[in-house]
């Protein structure tokens, strides 16, 4: 058998790559699909891959790349690449953006996404948002579209494999621990984030209310630049911003210093101004019976957590309390630091999932513990007071339960919306 590719990871973005190799003319016996928990793959066992001719696996974000069985194939002599070195392949003169972080990198490259499109009707945004990246090669092969300004959210997964990838600006919107469960160290971990700085012909906008991003901007290749929404000249904008909590700001702040740079629009920064937020990110859900409901569901990071329990505090009047959902499942994160918490009398801690004992133990928080996220909000049903606030910012995966954050957020909106009928 004659094998060019063996797609590492079916998912997503296992599944762009695939159709923009075909799109670009790869025929497709020469191209073979691999994931041990997808029994559709044309292969479920590495030994499989042994018996293959040496050829390029496209590995994606979520198979680490020092894998027992990737170095194992490395070594034999495969080449390594990804979905997103693959499109890097299609990019000509477009000014191509690439914002990461450990907590704001959706909402920043969300922002910046309606202002480019505001200016240009062609413009592409996407990576780890949601849209991958080689649908743009692939709209430019199908559709002729080609676009003026490109922006990508990349995770640090996506850092790790994309030497082909040359960006015009970056961001880095935050440093916070994280994927602990991955990389051997928050350091290992930060300095994969700051990778960014070297792949950027320009300059790299950094949020200056990070701490540890400021401690370790002298060890981000490349030009940089702090920004924060306190010392930012584009007030005018910052104050109408329809967006919650003083974070979002900075995000926003980032999101104008880019723009400036790229000399955007008037009618495009107001396209910011106007965001009112990504969904399952501190989504306003409603307000039923008095009590305001907030989904943060993507929240699986102690930092984003912490945030979204300061921004649901503004919203919570000092006599009334704020119900506090945490859980789903663990991946190494440090849970203690939600302890500073529990100096917030109004608060009521509700833990949930897999980890929800762990998470009530390492925190020290005092509440009510629930196997499933259903029984929780039910607790939460019964105990409301007219003015109270609801928010599930979990802390923990949701692989426990779920499909994915948004399953769990969408799960969670419609318990509210029965609830309320």
């Amino acid at each position: 058998m004659q094998t060019s590719f063996v797609i590492i990871g079916i998912g997503k973005s296992g599944t762009a790559a695939k159709n923009l190799l075909l799109a670009g003319g790869t025929p497709s016996s020469h191209i073979l699909t691999f994931d041990e928990k997808n029994p559709t793959a044309d292969m479920n066992q590495w030994d499989q891959l042994n018996e293959l001719p040496l050829g390029t696996l496209v590995i994606s974000p979520g198979v680490p790349l020092s894998s027992t069985h990737i170095m194992a194939l490395k070594n034999k002599g495969w080449k390594i690449t990804s979905e997103i070195n693959l499109a890097c392949a299609y990019i000509t003169d477009e000014i191509l953006i690439g914002i990461t972080g450990s907590v704001g990198k959706s909402t920043v490259t969300s922002l910046l996404g309606e202002a480019l499109r505001a200016d240009d009707p062609h413009a592409f945004v996407g990576g780890n948002l949601g849209i991958p990246f080689a649908e743009y090669g692939l709209q430019l092969l199908t559709q002729k579209k080609k676009a003026k300004y490109i922006v990508i959210e990349l995770s640090s997964y996506q850092l790790e494999n994309c030497d082909k990838l040359h960006l015009d600006y970056s961001a880095i919107t935050f440093l916070s621990s994280n994927h602990l469960e991955r990389y051997p160290s928050a350091d290992a971990y930060y300095m994969t984030k700051c990778e960014i700085g070297a792949k950027t012909k320009q300059v790299c906008v950094l949020n200056e209310n990070s701490k540890d991003l400021v401690q370790y901007r002298s060890r981000i290749p490349g030009k940089s630049e702090m920004v924060s929404y306190q010392k930012s000249n584009e007030k005018a904008y910052l104050e109408k911003s329809q967006l919650i909590g003083e974070h979002n700001l900075d995000n926003l702040a980032v999101a104008l210093q880019l723009a400036k740079y790229l000399k955007l629009s008037p009618a495009a920064l107001q396209a910011m101004v106007d965001f009112k937020g990504l969904y399952h990110r501190l989504e306003t859900v409603g307000i039923f019976n008095g009590n305001l409901f907030i989904n943060d569901s993507k929240a699986t990071a102690m930092d984003s957590v912490l945030v979204a329990t300061q921004a649901a505090l503004t919203k919570t009047a000092k006599n009334k309390t704020l119900f506090l959902l945490l859980g789903g499942k663990d991946k190494n994160l440090p849970w203690q630091e939600l302890n500073i918490l529990s100096q917030h009398s109004n608060i009521s801690f509700i833990f949930f999932g897999q980890c929800g004992e762990m998470a009530q133990l390492k925190s020290q928080l005092v509440g009510a513990l629930y196997t499933k996220l259903g029984d929780a909000v039910k607790y939460v049903f019964n105990h409301l007071q007219p003015g109270d606030v609801v928010l599930l910012s979990p802390g923990g995966t949701s692989l426990d339960e779920f499909k994915n954050f948004e399953d769990r957020g969408n799960y969670f909106k419609a318990l509210i919306q029965e609830n309320y009928r």
